[in-house]
């Protein structure tokens, strides 16, 4: 594993995606996430994947072709994934927050798009299901992203998901933080907040 982010995403989709699950690449971006959730997935599985930008998309595909690797690349906002896929099918929904590396630096994912693409993912997993943040943050894009989303799961309920961030104490110039979240098991299908 690599020590960093993605390595650590990466790292914990190994370890819950099994072949045959059905996965959610909310924000494509180079593809790097979409192939390894089809290799993952295997054959029997079923991979989307989310981005607004052209060349993400042309990335995306041409990434899965090199890979021989299929999947569902879908050019449009990862808040409308719901339109894709019924609630609690999903067994994995994964999201890079930020920008596409070396893309346009003035597009980046921001909270308002973000917020309700975080909750429309936690309505598609499935009881048991499991979500993972790479929140990249700083620079063009600034803060109030991070802070919005780091907010935002805090209000969610402990009894419905358990929610890990990972910090990297000693790395400098604002790190992406890994945020990893489990549906619990034997919900009756709601997504309760804090006070409801």
């Amino acid at each position: 594993m690599q020590l960093n982010t993605l390595g650590a995403v990466h790292e914990f989709l190994r370890r819950q995606v099994r072949p045959g699950a059905v996965c959610v690449d909310a924000t494509a971006g180079r593809g790097r996430d979409t192939a390894l959730l089809c290799r993952l997935a295997g054959e029997a599985g079923r991979v989307l994947a989310f981005d607004i930008q052209p060349e993400a998309i042309r990335q995306t595909r041409a990434l899965l072709e090199k890979e021989g690797l299929c999947a569902e690349v879908i050019q449009d906002s990862h808040s409308h994934m719901e339109a894709y896929l019924p609630p609690e099918t999903a067994d994995c929904v994964v999201f890079n927050f930020g920008r596409l590396p070396g893309g346009d630096p003035a597009v980046f994912t921001t909270a308002d798009t973000s917020l309700p693409a975080i909750d429309a993912g936690l309505r598609l997993l499935k009881p048991g299901g499991v979500m993972a943040l790479a929140l990249y943050y700083g620079g063009a894009n600034g803060y109030a992203e991070r802070d919005a989303v780091l907010t935002h799961l805090q209000t969610l309920d402990a009894k419905s998901f358990t929610v890990l961030r990972c910090d990297w104490l000693n790395r400098r110039n604002d790190p992406p933080i890994p945020i990893f979240i489990w549906k619990e098991q034997g919900l009756c299908g709601t997504m309760k907040q804090k006070g409801e």
